[in-house]
C-alpha cells in the first residue's frame, strides 16, 4: 500500500478560492507523482453543509464544532497509512474554534505542514502567539510570496528554516487565438477589459466603474467583463447587496453597453478562454494586506496585460516590464493606465510576453514538484519520489509542421514562420516520427514522415551534400554560405539511415527514397572531418549497412571510426578520456558511434573507447541530484570548471538515446537508472526544479538558463523531448517483454 498524505482544506463543490487551489494542486501532484503516494482529503466545512464530495474526500470537519477536532485527530492517528498532514490555513476557517484547532495540531502524531494563505502585518499579541504556536507544532510552514515569508520571520519570529516559499500555482494554457475566442463568445469587435473571482466589496470593482466613462470616450468599443458569482459567505451575511450596488452604478453612469456581469462560477476551461480573449486584466482590491491572489496569477498565465493595485503579491511579480500599477481606489490612475495600454499595442504585446516568462515558474506542475520535495524532506524514507511518465503527445510537433517541413522556432507555443526551416530540425523530426510509427503503427504518422523526408531531399545538392537553412518562402538563405554544414549533413545521414532500417515496417517508397538520397550523399561524405558529423554519419551508415550489407557503408563507417580513434588517442589521458580537449554539445553521440562501429565490425578498440569515453562523460554530467548537461554558454575545457547554466533539451535527449543503446548491448541496470534520472530532467528534477516539458501543448521549452526556463517551444527542443520520451517507451516495452519471457520460462519449468 502506498503512503498517504492527508490534505485538510475546503474542497469542491464548496465554492471558495482555497478549495479551487487545493483541487488544482492535488490534481498536479497526482499527475506527476501518483506512483509515489496517495492523497486523501479532509474537507473543511463551516457548519452543517450538504455537499457531495469525490471519493478522495475521506474525512470531514465542521470547523465550528470543537469536539470534532479531537475526534478527527484520533481517526488520523489510527490510520497507519497516513504519513503527513497538510493543512490549508485561512484564519476565517478556524476563528470560531482557535483553541481546538491549536490543540488538534499537537494531537496529530505524524508530521504537519501548514500552508498560510494569509499573513497579516503588525499582528497584535494574540495573533502573534497563535501563529507561533502553529509554527512550533508543525514541521514546516508554506507561504506563497517572499513578502509573506519576511513577515513570518520579522513580525512573528518564526524560524527561517521552517519557512518554504512555494508560489501560487497557475495553469498551463495553449494560448488560443484571441480573435477567434472573441467570436466564440460573441465579443467580436470589442476591446475587452476583465476581472474575475468570487465577488465581494473587497474586489473594489466600483473603482473600475468610476474609470470607465473616460475610457469609453477614447475607446467606444470597450467592454468590461465582471466574471464570477458573489462569494457564498457574503451571500449568507448580506445577500446580493454589493452586486446590486454595482449594477445600479452601471445604469446611472450609462454604461449598460460597456459592462457585462457573468454571474456564474465558471468551469476552468471556460474561465481560461475568457482570460485569453482579454485585452487588459484589471486587478482591483481594497485591502493592501491581501497577501496573494489566484485570480491575478491566472490572468498572467493567460498572457493578459495587467493593471493592478499594489498588493504584496503583485509587487513581487509586476514591474515596468510585466504590468502596471495604480493606487488603491484611484480611478484616475486606472483610467490613464488603461488608455495608455489600449493605445499602445506593441507595449501590450511586450508586457504579455514578459509576464508569461515571469509567471512560467509558477505552473501547477512546478508547484507539485516543490511540494513533493518538501513532503520527502518531512517524512524521509516513508515517501520515495518517482515521476510519472507523461502521455506521448504529438500536438505541438504537428502544429509546427507545414506541408513543407517543421518550422524552426516558436514564440511561446505559436510557430514563427519568419524563423524558417532547417535540415537539422527536419532530420530529427523524421527520426522521431519514425520512432513513433515503429512503436504505434499510427497511419497518420506517414504523412509527416513524407514531409520531413521530402524536406531532406529538397536540401540535397547535385554535389551530394546538403544545405541547412531555408527561409519561410522555401528559399535557401545566405547563412548556408557562412556556416559549417558538416553536422547538418551528418544528421541527415543518420535520419535517412534510420528510415532505411525500418524496411518491412514503412511503405516501400519511403525506403526507396531514403536509399537513393543516401547513395547520392556518399559521393562527398568521406571528406567530412567534424567530430560530431562523423558520429552522426556512423549511426546512419550502421543502419544502412545492417539493412543492405553494402560495402560502401561499412567502408565509410570504418573510416570515420578510425578517425575518431585517432582523435581519442591524441587527446585522451589518465584524467581526460575524450576525443577532444573540451566537452561541448551532443557529446554522448561520440561514444554511441563507437559502440555502433564495434557492433558492426567487432573491432575491440572501438568497444574499449565506447565504454571509457561514455564513463568519462557520465562522470561529468551526473551530479548528486540529477543530470546537468554541458552548458551551451560555457563549454567544459580540459582543466577548467563546467558552466553552470544553459542546459539544452537536445543534449539530455541524446544522452538518453545513448544510454538506451548501451543498455540494449550490455544489459547493465546502471544505464537504465541513469536513463530515468535524465528523463526526469524534463519533468522537474533539474537544477531549478522546474518542468521543461509542457504537457498542455506537447511542446518542450527551449532551455534551462541561470535562473529561469526559456518558455519558447521550438522544433529542436520539442523533437528532442519526443525522441527521449519514445526511447523511454521502448525501454518500458523491452522490460515488459523480458518479464513475460521470464514468467513463461518459470511456467515451463514448473510444468
Amino acid at each position: 500500500m502506498k503512503s498517504e498524505i492527508l490534505f485538510m482544506t475546503s474542497y469542491p463543490p464548496r465554492e471558495c478560492g482555497i478549495a479551487t487551489y487545493s483541487q488544482d494542486l492535488i490534481k498536479a501532484l497526482n499527475n506527476k507523482f501518483r506512483s509515489s503516494f496517495s492523497i486523501k482529503v479532509c474537507a473543511l466545512e463551516s457548519g452543517k453543509m450538504s455537499l457531495e464530495y469525490p471519493e478522495t474526500v475521506q474525512y470531514k470537519l465542521d470547523t465550528s464544532f470543537a469536539p470534532g477536532y479531537h475526534k478527527l485527530a484520533q481517526s488520523i492517528n489510527q490510520n497507519k497509512l497516513i504519513k503527513l498532514v497538510v493543512i490549508q490555513h485561512e484564519f476565517g476557517f478556524f476563528h470560531q474554534q482557535e483553541a481546538a484547532f491549536l490543540q488538534f495540531i499537537y494531537e496529530v502524531a505524524m508530521p504537519v505542514i501548514v500552508v498560510f494563505h494569509t499573513v497579516l502585518p503588525r499582528p497584535d499579541e494574540r495573533l502573534k502567539a497563535n501563529v507561533q504556536t502553529i509554527a512550533d507544532a508543525c514541521g514546516s510552514i508554506v507561504v506563497m510570496t517572499n513578502s509573506a515569508a519576511e513577515l513570518l520571520k520579522h513580525d512573528y519570529d518564526v524560524p527561517e528554516q521552517k519557512i518554504s516559499v512555494i508560489a501560487h500555482g497557475t495553469h498551463l494554457v495553449s494560448h488560443l487565438e484571441k480573435e477567434s475566442l472573441k467570436e466564440k463568445y460573441g465579443l467580436s469587435g470589442k476591446r475587452v477589459l476583465s476581472t474575475f473571482g468570487l465577488i465581494s466589496s473587497g474586489k473594489d470593482i466600483e473603482t473600475t466603474l468610476k474609470a470607465l466613462p473616460a475610457i469609453v470616450k477614447t475607446s467606444p468599443d470597450v467592454l468590461f467583463l465582471v466574471i464570477g458569482k458573489t462569494h457564498p459567505e457574503v451571500v449568507k451575511s448580506e445577500g446580493e447587496k454589493y452586486r446590486k450596488m454595482l449594477e445600479t452604478t452601471v445604469i446611472e453612469s450609462g454604461l449598460q453597453d460597456h459592462v457585462k456581469f457573468i454571474n456564474r462560477f465558471l468551469a476552468l476551461p471556460e474561465l481560461l478562454e475568457y482570460l485569453q480573449l482579454t485585452d487588459i486584466y484589471l486587478f482591483t482590491a481594497s485591502d493592501p494586506n491581501q497577501a496573494v491572489s489566484g485570480t491575478f496569477v491566472y490572468a498572467m498565465s493567460c498572457a493578459c496585460p495587467i493593471i493592478s493595485t499594489p498588493i504584496p503579491h503583485a509587487k513581487e511579480l509586476l514591474s515596468d516590464e510585466t504590468g502596471m500599477f495604480f493606487d488603491f481606489h484611484n480611478a484616475q490612475q486606472l483610467t490613464d493606465g488603461v488608455i495608455r495600454l489600449l493605445n499602445d499595442e506593441p507595449l501590450r504585446k511586450k508586457i504579455s510576453l514578459n509576464a508569461l516568462q515571469k509567471i512560467g515558474s509558477t505552473a501547477w506542475e512546478n508547484s507539485a514538484v516543490a511540494h513533493a520535495m518538501l513532503f520527502e524532506k518531512q517524512v524521509g524514507d516513508n515517501i520515495a519520489i518517482r515521476y510519472n511518465l507523461p502521455e506521448i503527445n504529438l500536438d505541438h510537433i504537428k502544429k509546427l509542421t507545414t506541408g513543407f517541413g517543421i518550422i524552426q522556432f516558436s514564440i511561446i507555443n505559436q510557430p514563427d514562420i519568419d524563423s524558417g526551416y532547417t535540415l537539422d530540425d527536419n532530420a530529427r523530426a523524421l527520426i522521431a516520427m519514425c520512432m513513433h510509427y515503429e512503436l504505434t503503427a499510427d497511419k497518420t504518422d506517414l504523412a509527416y514522415i513524407q514531409i520531413y523526408l521530402d524536406f531532406i531531399e529538397h536540401c540535397l545538392q547535385p554535389s551530394g551534400d546538403f544545405l541547412n537553412y531555408v527561409d519561410g518562402n522555401k528559399q535557401f538563405t545566405a547563412q548556408n554560405e557562412t556556416t559549417n554544414l558538416d553536422d547538418s549533413n551528418g544528421r541527415a545521414i543518420w535520419a535517412l539511415g534510420y528510415v532505411v532500417s525500418l524496411m518491412g515496417k514503412l511503405p516501400e517508397e519511403f525506403i526507396s527514397q531514403a536509399t537513393i538520397l543516401i547513395d547520392k550523399s556518399m559521393r562527398c561524405l568521406g571528406t567530412v572531418h567534424s567530430t560530431r558529423a562523423m558520429a552522426f554519419s556512423i549511426k546512419g551508415l550502421y543502419f544502412n549497412y545492417e539493412t543492405f550489407k553494402n560495402p560502401e557503408s561499412i567502408e565509410l563507417l570504418t573510416t570515420f571510426a578510425d578517425r575518431l580513434v585517432q582523435m581519442y588517442k591524441h587527446e585522451s589521458s589518465e584524467n581526460w578520456e575524450w576525443f577532444e580537449s573540451y566537452l561541448t554539445y551532443a557529446n554522448s553521440t561520440l561514444p554511441e558511434a563507437m559502440l555502433y562501429a564495434w557492433i558492426v565490425t567487432g573491432e575491440p578498440i572501438y568497444k574499449e573507447i565506447a565504454l571509457s569515453s561514455l564513463n568519462f562523460l557520465l562522470s561529468h554530467i551526473y551530479k548528486k541530484n540529477g543530470i546537468e548537461v554541458i552548458s551551451n554558454k560555457n563549454w567544459l575545457l580540459r582543466g577548467h570548471d563546467a558552466g553552470q547554466y544553459g542546459e539544452q533539451p537536445i543534449d539530455v535527449a541524446y544522452t538518453i538515446m545513448t544510454l538506451s543503446k548501451f543498455l540494449e548491448v550490455f544489459h547493465d541496470e546502471v544505464y537504465s537508472q541513469k536513463m530515468v534520472i535524465a528523463f526526469n530532467w524534463f519533468l522537474g528534477n533539474n537544477r531549478l526544479h522546474q518542468i521543461i516539458y509542457n504537457p498542455c501543448t506537447g511542446g518542450c521549452y527551449d532551455g534551462l538558463e541561470e535562473n529561469y526556463v526559456n518558455i519558447n517551444q521550438g522544433a529542436e527542443s520539442t523533437v528532442s523531448y519526443l525522441m527521449a520520451r519514445l526511447t523511454m517507451e521502448k525501454r518500458i516495452a523491452s522490460e515488459v517483454k523480458l518479464k513475460l519471457q521470464f514468467q513463461n520460462q518459470i511456467g515451463l519449468l514448473q510444468k
